[in-house]
């Protein structure tokens, strides 16, 4: 007969490879880690001006370009001439406007994180 007032559990510690690997999975779920020198920060805020820039003017850049290039199939390889040079047109127009849009974001950028990066560089040269 079983005794259901006997109340049994068993309990094993994480080994030492465990326990590294949980502290590497958690100090990748950390919003900003607590050891960050003024030079990493310094990186860190730097790429994300120019990453951000860099990314989004190259995603517009390369919808154009596909764009662009589909309009030029239509004219040469499936003879639909006007289609294909309106459509072609329409791809120019994001071609055109990625750089414009690089400097643009890259400004906000600046203007956003410039007086914590020129704070912290003047705090890393000593200034």
């Amino acid at each position: 007969m079983e005794n259901k007032d006997k109340f049994s559990y068993t309990y094993s510690a994480p080994t030492e490879a465990e326990r590294r690997e949980i502290e590497s999975i958690k100090r990748q779920y950390k919003s900003e880690p607590e050891t960050q020198s003024s030079m990493e920060r310094l990186r860190s805020l730097h790429s994300k001006v120019v990453g951000t820039a860099t990314a989004v003017s190259l995603a517009i850049g390369i919808i154009g370009t596909l764009v662009f290039g589909f309009g030029l199939a239509l004219v040469l390889e499936l003879g639909a001439p006007v289609i294909g040079i309106i459509i072609a047109a329409v791809g120019v127009l994001p071609i055109v406007a990625a750089f414009p849009m690089y400097n643009h974001i890259l400004k906000k950028g600046k203007m956003r994180y410039g007086d914590e990066i020129i704070r912290l560089s003047d705090e890393i040269l000593g200034e």
